[in-house]
């Protein structure tokens, strides 16, 4: 009697730590940047501050509960992912990347449009939130929460896309997909495309 394959199912905490590698692998964060969460039942993981993406391990991400204040050593954006679950139930993961084309055509502050069909079709328009860098920590947790309540991404301008997601899945495909559709607008302006 053939048995069959047997499956192994990573654990939040692991999955989170792929995912935050993936965003530094293809390009859309740097070696210490950005930062990502993923539910746990009354409490979320987050990357601790500082994290390197090439060597994080699940032991090190830090608890912080939906309550209360963020654990010890959690990012700097740790409030900001406990608002977002907060405003909405049904986000069980948040990722925060850098996108480089993605912040290079928010800039000018105007909401992003995509171009193309894909990235028209699962965001319309991405909403840009310009928030002064001496304010960043005390306005960043409410307006993003605000925003994402309504939209599965937004960008901060100067600073990159925050996505949230029914999974950590949903949560990096928006990433991706954003930063694929800035890409393709960037590209298509100097082959005189874009008006």
């Amino acid at each position: 009697m053939r048995r069959a394959p047997v499956h192994t199912k990573m654990n939040p905490k692991e999955q989170l730590v792929q995912y935050y590698r993936w965003l530094r692998q293809y390009g859309l964060n740097d070696s210490h940047s950005g930062n990502a969460s993923v539910r746990d039942g009354d409490s979320v993981w987050v990357t601790p501050t500082g994290a390197c993406a090439d060597t994080l391990i699940a032991d090190a991400l830090i608890r912080c509960p939906l309550s209360g204040k963020p654990g010890d050593g959690a990012s700097l954006d740790a409030p900001l992912h406990i608002a977002v679950y907060r405003s909405n139930p049904k986000a069980r993961a948040v990722l925060h990347s850098h996108g480089p084309y993605t912040v290079a055509l928010t800039l000018n502050g105007e909401d992003f449009v995509p171009l193309d069909f894909e990235g028209g079709y699962y965001f319309p328009r991405v909403p840009v939130l310009t928030i002064p860098y001496d304010e960043y920590v005390a306005k960043s947790p409410a307006l993003v929460a605000e925003t994402l309540a309504e939209f599965p991404i937004t960008v901060v301008r100067g600073h990159g896309a925050y996505a949230w997601g029914e999974t950590l899945d949903r949560a990096y495909k928006w990433t991706c997909s954003l930063e694929w559709s800035a890409k393709t607008a960037y590209l298509a302006r100097p082959a005189g495309t874009l008006t």
